[in-house]
């Protein structure tokens, strides 16, 4: 190798090329780490209903350690991805002391039974709201299947000015609404639209019109569907005062 002149210089050339590169970076690390990149703005963009101005301050103070160069994206980003409400989060480095955060709130289109919020793409999270909104009970591996015929069945309802507040779907995938105001309809494993369509020009024709409410519809009959009307009870009178007879309401 010593009596081969070439390669001693091949060699000499790497260690200095590798010594000036070391030595950039080097240099560029010690500079990158300098007071002197400050993050000096975070903008929050989105639209915002239950991400509070509190929240984000707190993350921006705990959470977001370092200057413009320093900071670590993925981090950050993770930090305001655990906002409860939060469902997607981007951010990016602005140029020259700026930091920029999208984020996508949760719409919340139902409650699945009293564990989470089911937002409008069918998906569960974990957050707190005095909303008045539907319940959805079902499988694990229902809540999409769910959501996406809440719109449909509710939508089939709106034409008899009902609505629904509950459904309910099993482990076998059979059907049963809840309306607004009390009535359960079971709507059975096939045809639940067609069959739920046929009820609600009824109920609109006809049923409404009756000035009965209905309790209960079993609409899982080939050719029609059986309503039921609560049970009248007899109302015994009681005394309210001597010599007077009231009915107990």
């Amino acid at each position: 190798m010593w009596n081969r002149p070439a390669l001693l210089n091949w060699t000499a050339n790497l260690l200095y090329a590798l010594s000036v590169v070391l030595m950039m970076y080097a240099a560029i690390f010690a500079v990158v780490h300098l007071p002197i990149f400050p993050l000096r703005e975070v903008n929050v963009e989105g639209k915002l209903s239950h991400v509070t101005h509190e929240q984000i301050r707190l993350i921006v103070d705990k959470h977001l350690k370092g200057n413009f160069f320093t900071l670590d994206l993925i981090k950050a980003r993770d930090a305001f991805q655990k906002l409860p409400w939060a469902r997607s989060v981007s951010v990016r480095r602005r140029w020259p002391d700026k930091l920029d955060v999208v984020i996508e709130e949760h719409q919340a289109l139902a409650r699945w039974g009293n564990i989470a919020l089911v937002n409008t793409q069918g998906e569960l999270f974990h957050a707190a709201s005095d909303a008045d909104l539907p319940v959805f009970y079902g499988p694990g591996n229902g809540v999409l299947e769910v959501t996406e015929h809440y719109g449909k069945f509710n939508q089939i309802l709106g034409q008899a000015k009902l609505h629904v507040a509950q459904i309910t779907l099993s482990p076998r995938r059979s059907w049963e609404l809840t309306t607004d105001d009390g009535m359960l309809i079971a709507l059975g494993r096939e045809d639940m639209e067609t069959r739920l369509n046929k009820f609600a020009a009824a109920y609109q024709s006809t049923l409404s019109q009756l000035n009965v409410k209905i309790t209960y519809a079993d609409l899982r009959y080939p050719n029609g569907f059986a309503v039921r009307k609560p049970a009248q009870t007899l109302q015994k009178p009681v005394p309210n005062s001597p010599g007077e007879l009231v009915k107990k309401a």
